[in-house]
């Protein structure tokens, strides 16, 4: 419990309407950009509107702890403009003190962004997956069957889904025999493959006999849209509640699960990657009444070394992804540095 409730209640109202300002105007820039760019390629209005807003909820965890620290440092600027900073030392608050109402908003908001605005966000894009949302080979899609009857290899350029059918684009099907003798070769324009299996209405088949033909084509499969959807998507594509299920089932086919550890310690740890920008913010909003004039430089130094912070949380992710650093350790290890030297500078600032 805060030391005075009243108090606490007021600084939180003044932080989330900071973030909540930072937010809006960025939020309106991409949205707006966006939408303009998706315009000519979409039937109606409607649709680019939609469009932009899938993308719009893509590019939230971009933004978001930049945005919480320039709504932390927008806050206390306009606290000390109001001269209401004065207000909250003579309460007897300490800098710390009075930071902690910041810090429980920057938390809250990483918890609402990690258990609400993920799983909705990728619940929206999953109902418009495009090879673009695949982890390909080559930047192309490769799907292998085996099974009693023999092989199924298909290669296509491209992947989308519609309803719960993955429609596939420039695809070429070879089918081999248990001892991979090649029975058919199959292209078409699309092959749609659903819970029955493979069809395309208008395929050129090539038999091991020399003939060639041009007809519908069919097979039953084991593979599904979902398993495919299972082994082939991205880990910014599966909701935070899904991905530990998600992660035993690739470890248990042997699938590499690095990215989706690195996806899930990121989600789970951006509570303390907000503290973390909002710990910043208020180190570098640290001012006094009679030094008022340093605080537009400071903002400034601020905003820079937010995007030094960004650059540094995005290196230890790569190093994380690509195993040279553990998942856990690459995700919190930029939030507690940054925690430890805010503190420091904080806390030197107090006893000038």
């Amino acid at each position: 419990m805060f030391r005075l409730n009243i108090l606490t209640r007021f600084l939180l109202r003044r932080f989330f309407s900071g973030v909540g300002l930072v937010m809006l105007i960025v939020c309106g820039i991409i949205f707006a950009v966006t939408f303009v760019e998706r315009l000519p390629s979409n039937p109606t209005a409607i649709a680019a509107l939609y469009e932009s807003w899938i993308r719009l909820l893509e590019y939230v965890p971009m933004f978001l702890p930049m945005a919480v620290f320039m709504g932390t440092l927008l806050t206390s600027y306009n606290l000390t403009k109001s001269t209401e900073s004065i207000i909250v030392s003579s309460a007897g608050l300490s800098p710390f003190q009075a930071a902690r109402p910041f810090l429980v908003g920057a938390c809250l908001i990483g918890i609402f962004a990690t258990t609400v605005i993920n799983p909705y966000s990728v619940n929206i894009s999953s109902k418009n997956i495009t090879s673009n949302n695949l982890k390909l080979i080559d930047g192309q899609i490769w799907l292998r069957e085996s099974s009693e009857n023999g092989y199924i290899t298909m290669n296509a350029k491209k992947m989308h889904k519609s309803n719960n059918e993955l429609i596939f684009e420039d695809t070429i099907i070879y089918t081999q025999n248990s001892t991979f003798k090649l029975t058919q070769r199959i292209e078409a324009d699309s092959i749609t493959l659903s819970d029955n299996g493979l069809t395309t209405q208008n395929a050129t088949i090539w038999n091991s006999d020399g003939t060639t033909t041009k007809s519908e084509w069919s097979t039953k499969t084991l593979l599904t849209p979902q398993t495919v959807l299972d082994r082939y998507l991205q880990p910014d594509q599966i909701s935070f509640w899904d991905l530990p299920n998600f992660i035993k089932k690739m470890e248990a086919i042997g699938a590499p699960i690095r990215g989706h550890l690195v996806q899930l310690w990121t989600l789970l740890f951006l509570p303390l990657t907000m503290i973390a920008m909002a710990m910043l913010g208020i180190a570098f909003s640290q001012t006094k009444q009679r030094r008022n004039y340093s605080f537009g430089i400071k903002f400034s130094l601020g905003i820079i070394t937010c995007f030094a912070v960004y650059f540094l949380i995005n290196m230890f992710n790569a190093l994380g992804a690509t195993g040279a650093l553990p998942p856990i350790l690459s995700i919190i290890a930029p939030p507690l540095i940054i925690i430890a030297g805010s503190g420091i500078f904080i806390t030197s600032f107090d006893t000038i």
